[in-house]
């Protein structure tokens, strides 16, 4: 939806655009417009003017001579990671986009209407593409703040930014993660919770991670905030996931993150892994330990090694993380879709 400037001016080796795209959501597929072609294309980048919903794309990689091309799409989303094919060679790849406004997060501008892809990678080559409305796909809603939202730039990037990367077709990221949000604001805001779980549809995914910004809610109103969020995802036939906080990288002199500030224990003492953990084991939902896992990584690569994965040297921020940190923590959470049987082996990317 935002059209990029900018983008490295590398030639596509061919773009071909052999599809018809309906001029009206997926539900409406067999209303077609004519096929769309070079026009809508520039060297790095295509739009699309198609309206709100998911889009299947299957893009054909490679050329003459060895190549290497990612695509990022809308805000900033990674959405296939470089994938390097050798001269004379194509590949075929898929994924699934999340078209709608706002396009990144839910209380930021609403951007331009269609889908935008942005073709990079080190020696580009795009030798087709096609954009069709997507059918049979399972939404995978986030509910979030800033370490998972769709940040609008760099360096700032949430984990729910690059999780498309690690899904083929069939699985469509809608990241409503909203910065500055806690369990409260969620849920008071009309732009937020109230927006989001009228579009849950029967077998969709609804992973919620909000913890960051609750440092002044109680135990029990924190917790209650949580169980209407699982009963409001179920209400919709959705299925609620758990996810407890990314850690914060704030070390103790012993090289450990056994501190409240590492662990989102706010000033209440109001322990939120505990309490989600809690949860989930109450409820019956599926739980994806965020804060345990980010924790045994971020201690094995210890004071030094752990600042990449987040912002401390460009801001000595110890909250948020890099585009390199996202895509780690993303690839936590795809690990556990997977091993939770969330999410069919066949959507899933494992690079």
């Amino acid at each position: 939806m935002r059209r990029f400037n900018g983008v490295r001016a590398t030639a596509l080796a061919a773009v071909v655009l052999g599809t018809c795209l309906t001029a009206a959501p997926a539900a409406q597929a067999h209303d077609r417009r004519p096929p769309l072609g070079l026009d809508h294309c520039t060297a790095g980048a295509c739009h699309f003017d198609v309206p709100t919903g998911d889009y299947d794309v299957t893009v054909r990689l490679g050329g003459e001579t060895a190549s290497s091309t990612d695509i990022s799409g809308e805000t900033r989303r990674s959405l296939l990671p470089e994938t390097a094919v050798a001269a004379g060679r194509h590949v075929t790849r898929t994924f699934t986009v999340n078209v709608r406004t706002p396009e990144g997060e839910p209380t930021g501008p609403d951007g331009t209407p269609g889908l935008d892809l942005v073709i990079g990678g080190s020696a580009p080559a795009l030798a087709d593409i096609r954009v069709t409305p997507a059918r049979h796909t399972r939404q995978l809603f986030l509910i979030g703040d800033s370490t998972v939202c769709d940040q609008p730039a760099a360096p700032y990037t949430g984990w729910g930014q690059q999780l498309p990367r690690f899904l083929r077709r069939g699985v469509a990221v809608a990241n409503y993660a909203d910065s500055g949000e806690s369990t409260v604001t969620y849920l008071q805001n009309p732009q937020l919770w109230d927006t989001v779980q009228p579009l849950i549809r029967p077998g969709d995914l609804v992973l919620i991670q909000l913890a960051h910004n609750d440092k002044t809610t109680d135990g029990p109103t924190y917790r209650a905030n949580l169980e209407t969020l699982v009963a409001g995802a179920r209400e919709k036939g959705g299925r609620p996931v758990l996810v407890t906080p990314i850690v914060r990288r704030w070390f103790n002199a012993d090289g450990t993150l056994n501190n409240d500030t590492a662990l989102l224990v706010n000033g209440l003492g109001v322990n939120h892994p505990e309490v989600i953990r809690s949860v989930a084991a109450a409820e019956d939902v599926p739980l994806i330990d965020l804060t345990a896992e980010t924790k045994t990584l971020v201690e094995s690569l210890g004071v030094e090694g752990s600042k990449a994965l987040y912002l401390y040297d460009e801001k000595k921020d110890n909250t948020h993380t890099s585009a390199y940190g996202a895509t780690v923590y993303a690839g936590l959470v795809r690990d556990q879709l997977l091993a939770q049987h969330l999410v069919p082996r066949g959507t899933v990317r494992v690079e």
